[in-house]
């Protein structure tokens, strides 16, 4: 793919939209940032106007879209009209995935779905590092992957954290092994319904060729349907039954099963709390197999891996509470499943900006395991109606105000549990933000009461 002289737009000027002008500049093309930011918002500006990237800031004029030879939209960018008009205009649009692709060397690792992802693609690339392998984190979850390309070897793994937006615009893009983990309701109000958010995780298995392979969700019905859908071949993970090949649960053991059964570890070794974190290792674990890594190597890395920060991150003990903090449970399903994850009686710590679910599936395991509510965010009042007052509730309008509700009505062995099962923006600047502020006021919850008690 020659990219020299081409009009390339770039929709989004974020960390993606940087990485991907630095690439095409590096190839020669014309570039043209288009922003909704104002430019006194936009970091760096002059600097790149210096290195020729053209600007226009604080909308979207259709006729660059119209002008443009390719166009790259950053991932969360919904499908604008400008984008839908170039579209019918048959012009390129590309993911940064898509163009990383047309000139990485290596191989890539490729992992969706709705919850886990973010989880899984660390815990395998470390696998794959600590085993010795030439190893890189990518995507959604760090480095773009487009930042590789220049410096990329044929021995080279991706391991590339893949969301339904970057997935939306892609099309040769192939993966060396493809991990999709769960489909459940999420970005609703981006894609404008299920099928479309489904329909763009798809791609990552149909888009594989013969000599790859999938590891899919067993326990998963709808990703389980694609096994036959895809040309690669189909390795299984399930907590239910024994996927052969696979990995797979059996009388509190993980056991992986290519050419023979074969022990992993005991459950209980697994340092992550939660059953949906056996699936996370599960997956993780197939890649390193699949890699031909000895089992003991994966098992000393599995056991190394204490979880990433804001997944159901524990973040202190306050007067025999303790307080965690899942701010990245940012839907519905992995709220359920943080719920889930204890057999202690819970506070739970809910809302902010809705993505278009059904919290009504939350009752049965708030029900089962909440002892009360606290709301907060945008969605609170959906949410009250949603579940109807089966447990008790409170709201907050602040974080403070949420943890010094959350600590008095906790009682003593207790879970104060942040899951939002919604989005950050309606409060905060993401979900990492808003975890931090949840610990903050956790931490200065406890110096609080240190001051009183002396």
């Amino acid at each position: 793919m020659d990219l020299k002289g081409k009009k390339v737009l770039v929709a989004g000027f974020g960390k993606t939209g940087i990485a991907v002008c630095r690439f095409l500049l590096l190839q020669g093309a014309e570039v043209k940032v288009s922003e909704k930011k104002s430019r006194d918002k936009i970091v760096g500006i002059t600097e790149w106007s210096k290195k020729g990237v053209e600007f226009e800031t604080g909308w979207h004029n259709p006729k660059s879209f119209l002008e443009a030879d390719l166009i790259i939209p950053s991932p969360g960018i919904p499908f604008i009209p400008e984008l839908k008009k170039a579209e019918e205009e048959e012009i390129p649009i590309f993911s940064e995935v898509e163009l990383a692709f047309r000139f990485l060397n290596g191989k890539i690792v490729g992992i969706t779905g709705s919850n886990g992802k973010s989880t899984v693609t660390t815990l395998t690339y470390r696998i794959l590092k600590e085993a010795g392998l030439q190893s890189f984190l990518a995507g959604n979850i760090g480095t773009p992957l487009i930042s590789f390309v220049e410096k990329s070897t044929k021995d080279d793994i991706y391991v590339t954290e893949l969301s339904s937006f970057q997935l939306t615009h892609i099309k040769k893009f192939s993966c060396d092994i493809s991990l999709f983990l769960n489909i459940t309701p999420d970005h609703i109000d981006w894609h404008k319904g299920f099928k479309n958010y489904f329909s763009a995780k798809k791609k990552l298995i149909f888009n594989q060729k013969k000599d790859g392979a999938a590891i899919l969700n067993r326990d998963d019905k709808k990703v389980w349907g694609l096994r036959n859908r895809g040309p690669s071949r189909i390795f299984g993970f399930s907590r239910k039954t024994h996927p052969v090949p696979g990995c797979y649960l059996e009388n509190g053991h993980i056991k992986l099963y290519t050419k023979k059964e074969e022990n992993l570890m005991k459950t209980s070794d697994i340092p992550l709390l939660g059953i949906h974190n056996q699936e996370n290792v599960m997956a993780s674990a197939l890649v390193g197999h699949i890699h031909g890594i000895a089992l003991k190597k994966i098992k000393e890395s599995i056991q190394k891996f204490t979880g990433l920060e804001h997944r159901m991150e524990i973040v202190r003990n306050v007067q025999g509470i303790d307080f965690y903090n899942d701010s990245k449970a940012t839907n519905i399903d992995a709220a359920l499943k943080s719920i889930q994850s204890f057999d202690r009686e819970i506070i739970l710590i809910l809302g902010g900006k809705d993505k278009g679910g059904d919290f009504v599936s939350l009752r049965k395991g708030i029900k089962k395991r909440v002892k009360k509510i606290i709301l907060m965010g945008e969605a609170r009042e959906k949410i009250h109606k949603d579940l109807g007052g089966i447990v008790a509730e409170e709201t907050a309008d602040s974080m403070q105000e949420a943890v010094k509700l959350s600590f008095t009505s906790a009682g003593k062995g207790d879970i104060v549990l942040l899951a939002p099962a919604c989005t950050s923006f309606d409060m905060f600047e993401s979900f990492e933000h808003r975890g931090k502020a949840f610990k903050k006021e956790v931490n200065s919850l406890q110096e609080e009461l240190n001051r009183k008690k002396a």
